[in-house]
């Protein structure tokens, strides 16, 4: 199983989208600053999950959230 999520920035509305076979232990990761792209834009909050079966069906739902958000912004 694997999911799509969309973290938003608290202070500057960025957005990163990534997806994980284990989103508690990404969502740590993210938190304590562990990743680089999104250790600038602390504290974020997690705005949308999408569960997935497989990693293949997974990256076709991140690069449409990915259109998608281009779009809107």
């Amino acid at each position: 199983m694997f999911y799509v999520y969309i973290l938003k920035s608290l202070i500057n509305k960025h957005f990163y989208k990534g997806m994980t076979s284990n989103l508690n232990r990404r969502l740590y990761e993210h938190e304590k600053g562990y990743n680089i792209t999104t250790r600038n834009y602390l504290p974020i909050k997690l705005i949308h999950v999408e569960i997935c079966n497989s990693r293949i069906e997974a990256r076709k739902v991140k690069s449409c959230l990915n259109q998608d958000l281009e779009e809107k912004l």
